[in-house]
C-alpha cells in the first residue's frame, strides 16, 4: 500500500499494523522489525513486535552487593550475567550499604543525583547540606570568624572617616586642586 494522497503520492506512509493502515505524515520506523507505524503503534509493545529486545538496554541490580549492571538483550540472560558477576570476585556483600550524608542527624542516602562535594572542605554531602554553613564546614567556620571581626572594624573605620568628612566634598578631599577641567579617561 503506497502512502500519500492523490495530489502528493509520496507524502507519508501507512501504518503497517494489520487493522490500522492509518496514513501518517510523520511515520515511525521500528528499529527491531523495520516496519513503519503511526504514532499510536510506534512502541514495540503496541504493535507486538517479534523482536522487542533489539537494542534494548536494561540495568539489573545485584541483590548481594547492590551493584548496577547494564545488560543488552533478552531477559533470560539476566540470571547468567548475575551468576557471572557473583563468580567474578567483584561481588562483595560489604558494598551493600549505601553511603549516607555525614552531617549529624541527616540520614539521606547519597545517590548520583543528590550528592555534591563541598569545594571548601571536599566533603561529600547531600543537596540539603551543600552550602558550607549547612554542614559545619571546617575551613568555612575558621574563615568566618576573622571575617566577622574584620567587618566590625571596617564599620568603625567607615564611621570615623564619615565623621571626619563634615560636609566636605569627598571627590575633592585629598586631591590637589587644579584650575583646569579634569580630563576623562576611558578604561
Amino acid at each position: 500500500m503506497a502512502g500519500g494522497t492523490e495530489a502528493f503520492p509520496d507524502l507519508g506512509k501507512h501504518c503497517q499494523l494489520s487493522g490500522c493502515h492509518q496514513l501518517d505524515f510523520l511515520p515511525f520506523k521500528c528499529q527491531a522489525c523495520h516496519k513503519v507505524f503511526c504514532v499510536e503503534h510506534r512502541s514495540c509493545k503496541s504493535h507486538e513486535c517479534p523482536e522487542p529486545d533489539h537494542n534494548s538496554r536494561k540495568v539489573i541490580i545485584c541483590e548481594i552487593c547492590s551493584t548496577s549492571i547494564e545488560i543488552t538483550g533478552k531477559e533470560d540472560q539476566e540470571k547468567i550475567i548475575l551468576d557471572k558477576h557473583e563468580k567474578s570476585g567483584n561481588c562483595d556483600p560489604r558494598k551493600k550499604k549505601k553511603p549516607t550524608c555525614p552531617v549529624k542527624r541527616c540520614k539521606e542516602t547519597l545517590t548520583f543525583s543528590n550528592r555534591t562535594i563541598c569545594k571548601t572542605c571536599r566533603l561529600e554531602v547531600c543537596l540539603k547540606h551543600r552550602f558550607p554553613a549547612d554542614h559545619a564546614c571546617k575551613q568555612a567556620s575558621s574563615s568566618t570568624t576573622p571575617a566577622a571581626a574584620d567587618r566590625g572594624s571596617w564599620n568603625e573605620k567607615f564611621l570615623v572617616a564619615f565623621g571626619l568628612r563634615n560636609g566636605k566634598d569627598c571627590g575633592k578631599s585629598g586631591r590637589p586642586s587644579s584650575s583646569t577641567t579634569p580630563s576623562l579617561k576611558a578604561y
